[in-house]
């Protein structure tokens, strides 16, 4: 069992990270094997539209997405932990979850050569917010749940979190909990 996380804040050992990591943690006590990908250390370029990626399935884009690609790939689940920047995921993230169309083919259906991989891959979500009312970041899960339902993706849980300051989380016993749960639930077959 691989589980992929993916950190779509650019604050290392921030909030989004701390609960990521939570969640990997709980992941590789289930025995999983983790890895941790944090997107602003990647070079990621929004979408062009080209369409090229229709019929081959690889984007025309030579970018640090291509490596991704093939990691989200190998995953049998995908951890996805981001905050809340102005009602919406990151700019880093949405670059990242855009680019996933090179699976599909002009369609939106999976490639061939993709859909055995991606078949009920399972996916957690993490979301982060300073909003006291944790729901101000739905739209991130709506985001990921949407993209589950399209795709036959398996979302597995999420957890919702709220806290500002760097580092504030680790005194939130109950969002780390459910994000280390979160990570085993992923992990279990």
């Amino acid at each position: 069992m691989k589980v992929l996380g993916i950190l779509g804040s650019p604050r290392l050992g921030g909030n989004s990270d701390i609960l990521l990591e939570q969640a990997l943690a709980g992941a590789k006590d289930a025995g999983a094997e983790v890895e941790k990908i944090v997107l602003s250390q990647k070079k990621i370029s929004g979408c062009l539209d080209c369409e090229k990626c229709n019929e081959a399935g690889i984007c025309a884009i030579k970018d640090d997405m291509i490596e991704i690609h093939r990691k989200i790939l190998e995953a049998d689940a995908i951890l996805h932990s981001v905050p809340l920047y102005f009602w919406a995921m990151t700019a880093l993230m949405k670059a990242y979850l855009d680019r996933w169309c090179a699976f599909f083919d002009g369609d939106w259906n999976w490639h061939k050569a993709y859909y055995p991989k991606m078949k009920g891959k399972r996916i957690g979500v993490i979301t982060v917010c300073g909003d006291p009312d944790i729901h101000t970041a739905d739209p991130i899960v709506h985001s990921f749940k949407n993209t589950c339902q399209f795709t036959g993706l398996n979302l597995m849980g999420v957890v919702q979190a709220s806290a500002s300051a760097k580092g504030e989380i680790s005194k939130n016993k109950k969002a780390k909990k459910e994000a280390y749960e979160l990570g085993k639930k992923l992990a279990t077959v």
